[in-house]
């Protein structure tokens, strides 16, 4: 039986940034992982030679937790424009970030979906949280939907661009999601430009997971936590097939695992489809979406545009992400396809379907920036559940969790 000060159950982003900053204190610390590598819903699989990533991921070098404790040039980050190309009944228009591409101004205003009134009410909107994060965090919280209402956010820019968009990054379709929330969000894409790391989204969490080596933190892969015991002097976790392990103290940082006896957040769940092409349907990078809602699929991209990575030499992958649940079939998705992209899908090969059940967790307003991380039980909490649905979440959660359990030794 292994004793050691610290056990984290979970080699997710926020597991392995708890785990380093225990070693990193001098403790002794393991991380339990019950799959077969590092970063639960951050993952990259090598499927015919494509690199799929669980879903559909991006990677914004803007995020503070990011800046401070990733090394995004490491991961060789391949940037998407910061532009969406909507399709429309008559053509596909194209909006652009004006500072990020001032070039695409004239074509953005001629698009249609840009009407004065509606950009004035956008400005409105974000640009205080955009100026200032604090801003968010002020005044009364609600959905997004009646937050849009209230800034008199109405018209194609709403309906064909931001509603479809962002369905595909908070999971919801509905515009329930906090106002607040959102607006961070968008403060995020305003100041960075997101994308993938050439080798996938699995880089992020192999990255921390070297870290984590290396300040002394152990990471054991393949050993599932079926059991938590409390005893008099800390716990003992029961390993399926494996030797039990003690500790003084327990991070529990695997998410939605019901075998762990923790509380479980509310989530929201995306679909994504991985098509292999032998010819790119267009040579823009963006993300398109279909703003006429005339299908499931809420966005869709040439990742290889972005990421030629991605794809065996001479080959290109599209990706097309749907809101769960939905019962759309392959048939559905392709139809849908051959219209966004004015194509014929027909030969593309279907690689993968990823059903992400708990994608996200729900981030009903009022927004709560901090939620407890310590448990009645002396057990502590890390996951995007505890901060913020994002990357910068997860990591900040870890953070937060590892520095409550340092402070709780040192007493």
């Amino acid at each position: 039986m292994s004793e050691y000060d610290v056990v984290v159950v979970g080699a997710g982003l926020a597991g392995l940034r708890a785990a380093t900053r225990l070693a990193e204190a001098g403790r002794d610390v393991v991380v339990l992982e019950a799959n077969d590598a590092v970063g639960g819903r951050e993952r990259t699989d090598i499927v015919d030679g494509f690199r799929l990533d669980l879903g559909f991921h991006v990677l914004n070098p803007a995020y503070p937790a990011v800046r401070r404790w990733v090394d995004v040039d490491a991961l060789a980050l391949r940037r998407f424009p910061v532009a969406v190309g909507v399709r429309l009944d008559d053509r596909v228009a194209r909006v652009a970030h004006p500072l990020r591409h001032p070039g695409s101004l004239p074509t953005t205003l001629r698009s249609g979906l840009v009407r004065p009134a509606d950009l004035a009410a956008l400005i409105r909107w974000a640009a205080p949280t955009v100026l200032n994060a604090r801003a968010a965090k002020k005044g009364r919280d609600f959905s997004l939907d009646e937050g849009w209402d209230r800034a008199g956010l109405r018209g194609p820019l709403r309906e064909a661009v931001l509603e479809p968009f962002l369905a595909g990054v908070i999971a919801d379709d509905r515009q329930e999601t906090s106002d607040a929330f959102v607006r961070l969000l968008i403060r995020s894409f305003a100041l960075g430009r997101p994308g993938v790391p050439a080798a996938g989204i699995g880089a992020l969490p192999a990255q921390l997971a070297d870290t984590a080596r290396r300040a002394g933190a152990g990471i054991r892969l393949s050993h599932r936590v079926v059991s938590t015991r409390r005893r008099a002097h800390g716990w003992h976790l029961g390993v399926e097939g494996r030797d039990a392990v003690t500790a003084r103290t327990l991070v529990l940082a695997s998410g939605l695992d019901h075998a762990l006896d923790a509380p479980h957040p509310r989530t929201r769940g995306l679909q994504t489809w991985w098509f292999a092409a032998d010819e790119a349907p267009s040579a823009d990078a963006a993300l398109r979406v279909d703003g006429r809602r005339r299908g499931p699929i809420v966005n869709t991209a040439v990742m290889t545009n972005t990421a030629p990575t991605y794809a065996p030499r001479g080959q290109h992958l599209i990706q097309a992400t749907c809101v769960l649940p939905s019962d759309a079939t392959e048939n559905d998705v392709r139809r849908q396809l051959d219209e966004v992209w004015e194509a014929d899908t027909r030969p593309w090969r279907l690689l993968r379907r990823d059903d992400i059940a708990h994608a996200l967790p729900v981030q009903d307003p009022p927004l709560r920036l901090r939620r407890p991380v310590r448990l009645d039980d002396g057990r502590y909490l890390a996951g995007d559940h505890r901060d913020t649905a994002s990357i910068q979440g997860a990591l900040v959660s870890g953070q937060r969790a590892a520095e409550a359990v340092l402070a709780d030794l040192a007493r």
